[in-house]
């Protein structure tokens, strides 16, 4: 871990090109108080704007600290699939759920609090990218969905999937993500493989593997260099509630969830 960064906080364990830098953040370093401790960056889920914006100019302040002029640039995430192509000077709140750069200093952020974040990059480090999967995103329509958006868009800028390392962050985890018959029919119906990441439960429900459904989704895509999220109970932001927001956790106690966010950038 670097010793520079807040406690706790995340740096992808992956072959990263020379140039590019990634970090995923925690509930560490930051000023937000009860509900949102500690540093909460989502400016929408109730929290004091005041003390958002504190906190997001303390992840501000560790990426100039890497690269200067770097800034984070913070999606309106809407769990649809539309990308964005984002330069330093890129609006906050632009609609997307991804989006992807080739100027150096413009930071793909990604916030969460159990949807998977997943960032990608070229290997030759020319473009970067980062996606907000949650499963409504992640499936898509017919088969069309963030990951598929976001690689075709990677593609276009001559970053072809089997050229392309992919690292998952933390979310909710196969043991804590309970969903109906309908999530499962948005899968499976496209890919039967799908079926592997879904566990019956009683009452027609199931435990659905996030992350397992979304190393599906790059595998077929031709993407097979991935990272990070295994599905084990180190990354399930439900489990881990003193260094993860959970939104299914935290709302049904405390009325509400922050949100931490992981980042991708070429410096």
């Amino acid at each position: 871990m670097d010793a520079s960064l807040p406690a706790d906080w995340l740096v992808p364990d992956w072959p990263a090109p020379s140039g590019v830098h990634a970090l995923c953040t925690t509930r560490a370093g930051g000023v937000s108080g009860t509900t949102y401790d500690q540093l909460n960056l989502g400016i929408h889920v109730g929290d004091d704007a005041a003390a958002v914006q504190a906190n997001r100019q303390v992840l501000q302040s560790v990426l100039q600290a890497r690269t200067a002029g770097a800034r984070a640039v913070f999606l309106n995430q809407v769990h649809g699939t539309d990308v964005a192509v984002i330069d330093r000077t890129t609006p906050d709140a632009t609609a997307a759920d991804a989006c992807l750069a080739t100027a150096a200093g413009a930071v793909c952020t990604i916030m969460v609090a159990d949807c998977l974040p997943v960032l990608l990059a070229h290997r030759a480090g020319s473009v970067v990218a980062a996606a907000h999967a949650g499963w409504r995103g992640l499936a898509g329509a017919q088969g069309q969905g963030v990951l598929e958006s976001t690689v075709q868009h990677l593609a276009a800028e001559g970053a072809p999937a089997a050229e392309v390392i992919a690292w998952l962050g933390p979310c909710i985890g196969p043991t804590a993500f309970e969903v109906g018959a309908e999530v499962r029919a948005a899968f499976c119906g496209h890919d039967a493989a799908a079926e592997a990441c879904f566990v019956p439960q009683p009452g027609g429900k199931f435990l659905a593997d996030l992350a397992g459904l979304a190393r599906l989704r790059l595998a077929a895509l031709g993407l097979n260099a991935v990272y990070g999220n295994d599905g084990t109970a180190p990354w399930c932001t439900v489990r881990n509630a003193s260094r993860f927001f959970s939104h299914r956790r935290d709302t049904a106690v405390l009325g509400g969830s922050g949100r931490f966010a992981a980042c991708i950038w070429r410096g």
